[in-house]
């Protein structure tokens, strides 16, 4: 666990992200900021035929609606992150 307290830009993916996962009871859901500042929601699919976690879809979202960069990611989970999810989230900031 961190110490640093997020800011209220934060505190808002994080509850969008809780929120996300809530309203479907997924395993778990996640929450983006663009460059912009538009946000992106989405929830783990787990269909017999197709897995995402959320965090790529919400990735995906930002992406297919024309995101250039991330600024910040938030996932609600009580698993641990997936390891292709870390890589994803690093690679998306770094661009």
């Amino acid at each position: 666990m961190s110490d640093v307290t997020p800011d209220p830009e934060d505190l808002k993916i994080i509850t969008l992200a809780r929120s996300s996962r809530a309203r479907v009871a997924a395993s778990e859901g996640a929450a983006v900021r663009d460059e912009t500042g538009r946000t992106y929601t989405a929830a783990a699919v787990a269909l017999p035929s197709l897995r995402l976690s959320a965090l790529r879809l919400a990735v995906a979202m930002a992406v297919s609606s024309g995101a250039q960069k991330l600024e910040a990611a938030a996932l609600v989970s009580e698993a641990e992150m997936d390891p292709g999810d870390r890589s994803s989230l690093s690679n998306g900031l770094r661009q």
